[in-house]
């Protein structure tokens, strides 16, 4: 989502128009050194290893599900999720990104917000919310667990993704030399946390949350591309 490495005034839009986006690459829109430009409402490259285990675990939590997409980018997972009968409604900074989003799909409610902004008082509470690849870019990550916990209603759960890291995937990316490459020090408002099962899973419980379910995904698990959690509020 996305304020970077900028502190809290007016550094959203570079960081989650990252959102969405694994890794690096994207069909909707271009990586380069002032963060994301958004060319068109279409999936990233990453959505086709995380859809399919964001729709598997939303199925088994049943239909017609209230969902908030916090860092929404331009518009394409909740559009996505709202053809599976799904009421979406989501956010995200980027100017270009909502742009295409509501030029694309004018039905949904996908709008300019923060992850430190009170969303909830805006939008209200929702079954689910959905957090695609917007973590790694957050100068301030509490606060974005704060504002997704406090939308989701009791009972309600949280998907959230972001690159996976863990020691196996760190000592390939050392020994093929792609280590500077992987945490993109040039990249202006790119990836700036880098986390773990154990780190990202502390962040969730200190919001109140509880992590019912792990999942590696984009590879074997242990050179998994992302990880995708999903955090329960407590009823």
């Amino acid at each position: 989502m996305g304020k970077t490495g900028m502190g809290k005034a007016g550094a959203g839009e570079a960081g989650m128009a990252g959102a969405g986006m694994a890794e690096a690459g994207m069909a909707g829109a271009v990586r380069h050194r002032g963060g994301y430009t958004y060319h068109s409402a279409e999936h990233s490259h990453a959505h086709a290893y995380l859809m399919p285990c964001v729709t598997g675990i939303l199925s088994g939590r049943g239909a017609g599900l209230r969902i908030f997409d916090l860092g929404c980018g331009n518009g394409s997972v909740a559009h996505a999720l709202a053809g599976l009968g799904h009421e979406v409604a989501g956010v995200d900074p980027s100017k270009e990104g909502i742009a295409h989003a509501n030029a694309a799909y004018p039905e949904l409610r996908l709008e300019r917000g923060d992850a430190y902004e009170p969303l909830a008082e805006r939008f209200g509470q929702f079954d689910a919310v959905v957090s695609l690849e917007v973590v790694e870019h957050l100068y301030a990550p509490r606060d974005y667990a704060r504002t997704l916990a406090a939308l989701i209603r009791p009972g309600g759960f949280a998907i959230v993704s972001t690159p996976y890291h863990g020691y196996l995937k760190n000592l390939a990316l050392a020994l093929s030399g792609k280590m500077d490459r992987h945490f993109t020090a040039l990249w202006d408002h790119g990836h700036i946390k880098f986390w773990s099962i154990a780190t990202l899973t502390t962040l969730l419980e200190e919001a109140g949350l509880r992590v019912a379910e792990v999942h590696r995904v984009g590879r074997i698990p242990a050179l998994a591309k992302g990880m995708v959690l999903v955090a329960e509020k407590p009823a």
